[in-house]
């Protein structure tokens, strides 16, 4: 494949959704890029990791990276996923919860709360999304290992510049480039040529990635333990290195207990993971009993070491949700060349797992009209001849 009418650069949600919402308009002339070997993005599982290919099937189902979504708030993520046929469950929150206050000696039981509106997690994990809408598309149409690592602009058409998992050297000529990555991973590891205006240069590398600056980490045992004593699995602790915990249970398969770390990317990077591991254990046992010790496998996800998820900036930045920049280029030779449709973009819901519907879905509609207006244009032309 050396040419095609839309490039798409990420095979994350966003990028998915955004080449089934061509291949719904009757556009299959696409090709879509993802630099790692696997699709999916910041909705991760273990068996997505490539150092984790011996593990039970079950392991796909349990989310490294987003977990839930609000329908009542978030509508049109909802109707894709009943679109899709997949089933949905709350997220468990019966029970105390566990307080760990750095000025108090032991951990707390207090009264635990249901999130209102109420938390909601795929059966089969987020992964099961980024499964449905893959297996919707034409697959000879996306290609996982191959990095686009250049966007070079030639008279009317775009130039992606491409290393395959080999490698080697790949260049495909497109007319549209929709850009599924974070606008900061999206600036600091591919070139343009010429240049993207300064503005919307700046703009991109400002907007905080959802994610990058995270890690999480995860204990599965043969049953949820912490229900039969009348806790919920919620935990927060001032004392870590987990700050924030929760059941991550999937109903009648595993039983699990998640938490992020709230040790700074910067503290993480200075010890390895077997010590990182074995502190998060520890504070399991503390906080919830010597249960807790029996743990079948645990997993930690370090999204800061991520490169196509986190830069030295991400590292160093609050885990805030940026305000989304403009999507598009409006003048000068990149104009409406280039799409932003990966969560970050989102107006509504920058950095969200329902912001990579909203963003795609918009980048499609705004392309669709380009596309209309220079088909447009073309007739007007060929009339007057």
């Amino acid at each position: 494949m050396k040419s095609a009418q839309i490039g798409i650069v990420g095979g994350g949600l966003s990028g998915l959704y955004a080449a089934h919402l061509l291949e719904q308009m009757g556009v299959t002339d696409y090709v879509l890029l993802e630099a790692k070997p696997y699709l999916g993005g910041r909705l991760s599982s273990p068996l997505s990791e490539s150092n984790a290919d011996k593990l039970p099937t079950e392991f796909s189902h349990f989310d490294l990276g987003g977990t839930w979504y609000w329908p009542d708030i978030q509508p049109r993520l909802d109707r894709v996923i009943k679109q899709f046929g997949l089933k949905t469950y709350p997220q468990n929150e019966v029970g105390e919860m566990i307080i760990d206050r750095a000025n108090f000696a032991k951990p707390m039981r207090v009264n635990g709360y249901i999130s209102s509106p109420p938390m909601m997690r795929l059966a089969g994990g987020m992964n099961s999304l980024i499964l449905a809408v893959a297996n919707s598309l034409q697959s000879q149409r996306i290609l996982t290992g191959h990095a686009v690592h250049e966007i070079t602009l030639n008279k009317s058409q775009v130039e992606l510049k491409i290393k395959t998992p080999r490698g080697k050297q790949l260049s495909i000529t497109v007319n549209h480039v929709l850009i599924a990555t974070p606008p900061r991973i999206a600036t600091c590891t591919i070139k343009y040529s010429p240049n993207l205006p300064d503005h919307i240069f700046e703009s991109w590398q400002d907007v905080n990635t959802w994610m990058a600056p995270n890690a999480k980490y995860l204990a599965v045992y043969d049953k949820p333990f912490w229900r039969s004593a009348g806790l919920s699995g919620e935990a927060r602790s001032d004392n870590g290195p987990l700050g924030e915990i929760h059941d991550a249970s999937i109903p009648n398969e595993a039983a699990a207990l998640f938490g992020f770390l709230q040790l700074p990317a910067l503290s993480r990077s200075t010890m390895t993971e077997r010590k990182l591991k074995a502190m998060c254990r520890a504070q399991l046992v503390r906080m919830f009993g010597p249960e807790a010790e029996n743990i079948k496998y645990d997993y930690l996800k370090d999204w800061a070491t991520d490169k196509y998820t986190s830069t030295s900036a991400d590292i160093t930045s609050n885990h805030g949700h940026s305000l989304a920049p403009s999507p598009t280029i409006s003048s000068g030779v990149w104009r409406r060349k280039l799409f932003g449709i990966s969560s970050e973009w989102s107006m509504l819901l920058p950095g969200y797992i329902a912001g990579a519907i909203d963003a795609a879905t918009n980048g499609v509609q705004k392309l669709q009209k380009e596309m209309l207006q220079k088909h447009s244009d073309i007739t007007n032309v060929e009339e007057k001849i």
